[in-house]
């Protein structure tokens, strides 16, 4: 199992910090040894694809990705024209995580529709598989889209993860994509749901072992402080019931909300349970960072704290 980590958005920062801010965490995940770094479309926050691609250029080694951009916002040619872009600027090294959303972000924040999303999906990676096949004329015709375009951006296209969390989306995850991007599943909802439907999909399609990227809390602290910690991060991170598509994944598993699914407590229970998701059958465990205090300078410190255990245990994964 590849252990990177996956950062959100920073409201300590100043708005003027938060891009730099961005930049560094990803500079300082590559010197401290993580294999990956991934970052999220927030409503209303920096575009991670154009973040994605500034770290790119100031890195050499670590894996970039998105964890994930929501397909309703862009036409899949525009996406494949920003991702080919971003790709190039990470030199190769760049995954492409995509997702649907939630009703409530894409209907109720922005106006567009959520209907059939998974069939909308499988129509959008239609005009992504051919825009990344190389350069050259696009055309296509579905459901959803009527593409007749021209590509000329790179000879080489990033991988692509899907953000599936139900049958049918593994179903696609497993035959369409190079695996899936989590977040709120637990070992048992990975190791009995997700690992075997999207499996059984990549084997069917004669597709390679698909990977499992698993964006999982993690919170280095006393073990008195684990049940606040827990709680904690269910405030910061937004609870389960907001997003059915959530709920509906949590009841594959043992964890009521995503503070359940953290890897907190001192250095050992960390460990055990960074472990028992790569038994689980995680590939790539993205390590969101729940810093803990009372004051920012103290959530610093913790911060910083649970980013040197973990960097100094990538090495026994």
């Amino acid at each position: 199992m590849r252990i990177g980590m996956m950062v959100g958005s920073d409201k300590e920062r100043s708005r003027a910090d938060r891009l730099a801010g961005v930049l560094a965490d990803g500079k300082a995940a590559e010197s401290a040894g993580f294999r990956s770094f991934w970052f999220p479309q927030v409503p209303g926050y920096l575009d991670a694809m154009t973040a994605m691609a500034l770290l790119g250029a100031s890195t050499t080694d670590i894996e970039i990705g998105t964890a994930v951009v929501p397909i309703q916002t862009r036409h899949p040619l525009i996406l494949a024209q920003q991702a080919l872009t971003t790709n190039t600027a990470c030199a190769g090294r760049f995954s492409l995580g995509l997702g649907l959303s939630h009703e409530w972000i894409i209907n109720g924040q922005l106006g567009l529709d959520y209907q059939r999303p998974v069939h909308v999906l499988r129509d959008y990676l239609d005009v992504l598989d051919a825009a990344f096949a190389g350069p050259g004329q696009v055309d296509v015709d579905n459901d959803s889209f009527r593409v007749h375009s021209p590509v000329d951006v790179a000879d080489a296209a990033p991988a692509v993860l899907l953000a599936a969390l139900g049958p049918a989306m593994l179903r696609l995850a497993g035959e369409r994509a190079d695996g899936t991007v989590l977040w709120m599943a637990d070992e048992r909802a990975i190791a009995e749901h997700v690992a075997p439907r999207l499996s059984d999909a990549a084997h069917a399609a004669g597709r390679a072992r698909p990977r499992i990227v698993a964006g999982v809390p993690v919170a280095l602290c006393h073990p008195r402080d684990v049940d606040a910690a827990r709680g904690y991060a269910g405030e910061v991170l937004g609870h389960a019931h907001f997003s059915p598509n959530y709920v509906a994944l949590l009841e594959h598993g043992d964890a009521e909300d995503v503070g359940d699914t953290m890897a907190a407590g001192d250095e050992s229970a960390v460990l055990a349970r960074l472990r028992s998701y790569r038994d689980a059958g995680v590939t790539d465990l993205a390590a969101r960072i729940i810093p803990l205090g009372e004051d920012a300078e103290q959530r610093r410190r913790s911060w910083q704290r649970t980013a040197e255990f973990l960097a100094s245990v990538v090495p026994q994964f």
